[in-house]
């Protein structure tokens, strides 16, 4: 019945362009994800790997050294760098932490460790996912770790995850509390 009319045309055009405009599938900048609550809960668990990794008594090793990130912040030094250098540092990082991590889950045989391993594997993928919604370019990992700056190796497991609640609270936070893109504009 409305298509007889000028007016039916006219609506069902408009809610044409409506559909196409709102069509599922079209991709959309990620909205920045400021709030540190985020990261307060990936802090926490991977707190609650550490403590079940203390109280692991069987199969908790890991087979070989790792490679792992600098946890110790200088602040006049990281001060003097520029976001986009505060961003490759913590994204090395986190490479390396993932790194370490797949070595730990493919040596230790603990299943109850292993949860806590793919968790914290998962979460190194979401803090990637906040970063990106931050606008912050993505990351190209090296061949290897030999040859990235600021970083010591570990050989056990308590200490890998030790490195990884550190890193988390201190060089993630740092970025992430300053991202350009959480700053309100104060006018």
């Amino acid at each position: 019945m409305l298509q007889k009319t000028g007016r039916g045309k006219r609506l069902l055009a408009l809610l044409l362009i409506v559909l196409e405009w709102t069509r599922p599938g079209l991709p959309s900048p990620l909205r920045p994800i400021c709030d540190l609550r985020v990261l307060n809960h990936f802090i926490k668990e991977a707190r609650d790997a550490e403590v079940a990794m203390k109280s692991c008594r069987d199969g908790c090793s890991l087979s070989d050294s790792v490679t792992v990130p600098q946890t110790r912040v200088d602040f006049d030094v990281w001060e003097k760098k520029n976001a986009l250098e505060q961003a490759q540092e913590v994204q090395a990082g986190l490479w390396l932490l993932q790194q370490a991590l797949s070595l730990l889950r493919s040596s230790a045989t603990n299943t109850a460790l292993h949860s806590h391993i793919d968790n914290s594997i998962r979460n190194l993928h979401s803090i990637n996912a906040v970063l990106r919604s931050l606008n912050i370019q993505e990351y190209t990992p090296p061949g290897s770790a030999a040859g990235l700056e600021g970083t010591w190796t570990v050989s056990s497991a308590a200490d890998l995850l030790q490195v990884y609640v550190n890193f988390l609270r201190g060089k993630v936070r740092l970025l992430l509390s300053d991202a350009q893109a959480c700053q309100q504009d104060v006018s």
